[in-house]
């Protein structure tokens, strides 16, 4: 952990800076693992406040009701889909607008203008009413495509990309270019294979992006079957959960309670990008340190 040519005032400072770090990281795994604790305990210690970060009055009769729940895996399809076809968007519209951004005025002339037009959608938007009427007339309401479509070209992936590029030595495209590479080969035998790491890192901010989103699907999706998991649990608050539920044992029920339902659904949200993270979690610091703002 320590050297001998650290000072002792260095040797404070990595330490104070570890417990920062430490206590950060606490901070932020707190309400999780609080979450956690009151889908796993039982109802009437979650209405007595008694459950803090260990379950009380052990149960599994929330996660058992979710299987019964067919609004919940309805919800949770149409994210799964949005993940799929979003982050595939995103990931195509992302490399064909940085890679051509990269290039010097020289090879591209319009790039400064383009580029000043991408940074101005990230300083200023049109507004809300005319982000939903735009959206209305092109006929994609009530869709998957309403979801996916409006972010196709993701602004701050695009310039994170672009650096990216921008910092792979120009001799490599040249050299293609010399071997009778074009365009989109260079792009994709040797662009693409070389910048995986900044690749993965916009990916896994595609993936969280569309995953997370609520909002939209507040707005755009107008049938209840429609709208993704994040939007159905937003839902929850408002709407009663066990309607449906009566049917249960007077036993089950007792054990259960909207409160503890719902964290049960917020967990099993948090279960897919948790799996995710571990796979791309390798390129994510590489991917931000290489694709930072190039002066």
């Amino acid at each position: 952990m320590f050297n001998k040519q650290q000072t002792v005032g260095e040797k404070v400072a990595y330490v104070l800076l570890l417990i920062v770090l430490i206590l950060i990281t606490l901070a932020c795994l707190a309400p999780i693992w609080h979450m956690v604790a009151i889908s796993l305990s039982d109802n009437s210690a979650v209405s007595a406040g008694q459950v803090t970060f260990f379950p009380v009055g052990f149960t599994l009769t929330p996660y058992e009701y979710i299987l019964q729940d067919q609004r919940f895996f309805q919800a949770f399809g149409v994210s799964f889909q949005r993940v799929l076809l979003g982050g595939a968007i995103n990931f195509v519209m992302t490399i064909l607008a940085a890679y051509p951004l990269s290039k010097e005025t020289s090879e591209f002339p319009a790039r400064n203008k383009l580029m000043w037009i991408f940074i101005f959608t990230m300083m200023f938007n049109g507004g809300l009413i005319p982000w939903y009427m735009t959206i209305k007339m092109t006929g994609v309401m009530d869709s998957i495509w309403a979801l996916v479509l409006p972010g196709a070209v993701p602004v701050f992936n695009v310039v994170l990309l672009m650096n990216f590029f921008r910092a792979i030595p120009k001799e490599i495209g040249e050299a293609a270019k010399i071997d009778g590479a074009g365009i989109f080969t260079t792009m994709w035998k040797v662009y693409i294979p070389m910048s995986m790491a900044s690749i993965a890192t916009v990916t896994l901010f595609s993936i969280v992006h569309h995953w997370n989103a609520f909002f939209d699907g507040m707005i755009l999706i107008n049938t209840p079957s429609g709208q993704p998991l994040q939007t159905y649990i937003r839902s929850l608050v408002v709407l009663p959960a066990l309607a449906d539920m009566s049917s249960g044992s007077l036993e089950d029920l007792m054990k259960l309670s909207e409160k503890t339902f719902n964290a049960a659904k917020i967990v099993v949200t948090m279960i897919p990008i948790l799996l995710v993270y571990p796979f791309l979690q390798r390129y994510f610091v590489t991917g931000i340190t290489l694709g930072s703002v190039k002066e």
